[in-house]
């Protein structure tokens, strides 16, 4: 639905610097569509760059009519609630967006068509990301009888950049080896939004989950790479996505995303993080149901050092590689091309 000239606004009302806004946040760093302004009344006035990590003069504004001024054609919603609901609050501005004729593209799990889909004008759309569009078979773990590379992107908590360092490896082998052909099979509302493909995994009945992954992945089955995106963490107890990837993709090749520093989960916060080579291991033997499938190997640690100055970013780098016997880089602050490759070598 999205097309590559359509000029974009992000709502993020509230959530510009923080964690909640990790869906702008995607869209601002892989979109190819101009970005007009960001939405949040908090700090409007600013630039994005102004605000928060991001490297973005993208200006923010305070409201819808601000947003339709600069040109916006399509409305992001780019805050994530808790529950993934559409807060009643937001309904004014979602109504006003669409009478200033913007199209709207949605990642939470309420559907935006039922609630404003009757109050569209010819050339509008909406774009519930997080809807299925189709019911697959039960996976039957036939991507382990293909001949390419499938990398999962793991993690050792949600959230924790498993998009981002997927896409941006991803990215480097396009821009680097254009001989090899890669794919980014997208799992989530961020990533489908960006490559325009993929499926909304925490949308699926559990059945159905591992053979979604097989169906997507088997898609791109003529791909040299294929990247697929992680969700959730075998040790969050409320994610049981990671095991649908393994299953459905088969994997070949992990890489291990974490946060530099940390030792429990954020939320449920008594979780602790165990030694990263023992859960290391674990995702390993989980992936290869101890040999009994494909085989696979972590090729390296992507690290979020995010929360260090640049000095300790580095030396945690290296303590890490030291522990692990892996290559650990920071694929946002330092490139990904330490990554990538383990891949293309």
């Amino acid at each position: 639905m999205l097309k590559p000239d359509q000029k974009l606004a992000i709502y993020m009302e509230d959530n510009l610097n923080s964690d909640y806004g990790k869906m702008g946040f995607g869209v601002m760093r892989f979109s190819q569509n101009d970005i007009v302004c960001v939405i949040d009344s908090v700090h409007a006035g600013k630039t994005v760059d102004e605000v928060g990590d991001l490297p973005f003069p993208i200006p923010v504004v305070a409201s819808v009519d601000e947003a339709a001024e600069k040109g916006a054609e399509v409305l992001v919603l780019g805050t994530a609630p808790s529950g993934g609901r559409v807060p009643d609050d937001w309904h004014p501005p979602l109504q006003r967006a669409i009478e200033c004729g913007m199209s709207l593209v949605n990642g939470l799990h309420d559907s935006l068509n039922d609630l404003f889909g009757k109050n569209l004008s010819e050339g509008q759309w909406i774009w519930d990301v997080r809807q299925p569009a189709f019911t697959p078979a039960i996976a039957q773990a036939r991507a382990a009888e293909l001949n390419n590379k499938r990398v999962l992107l793991v993690g050792t908590d949600m959230a924790i950049g498993k998009m981002t360092a997927g896409l941006e490896i991803y990215k480097w082998i396009r821009d680097n080896n254009p001989a090899i052909k890669t794919s980014f099979v997208a799992t989530g509302q961020i990533g489908i939004t960006v490559t325009g493909k993929g499926i909304p995994l925490d949308a699926f009945k559990v059945d159905h989950a591992c053979g979604a992954v097989e169906t997507v992945v088997m898609e791109s089955a003529d791909s040299d790479i294929i990247f697929i995106e992680g969700q959730g963490s075998l040790l969050h107890p409320g994610s049981s996505a990671t095991l649908s990837l393994m299953r459905g993709s088969c994997a070949t090749d992990l890489i291990m995303c974490h946060r530099a520093g940390m030792t429990y989960l954020r939320k449920p916060e008594h979780v602790k993080i165990p030694p990263i080579k023992e859960f290391i291991q674990l995702n390993e033997d989980l992936a290869s149901v101890c040999g009994s499938l494909t085989r696979a190997r972590t090729l390296g640690i992507a690290l979020n050092t995010s929360m260090l100055e640049v000095q300790a970013a580095k030396a945690e780098i290296s303590r890490m590689e030291d522990e692990t016997g892996l290559p650990v880089e920071d694929v946002v602050r330092f490139g990904a091309g330490k990554l990538a490759q383990k891949l293309t070598d």
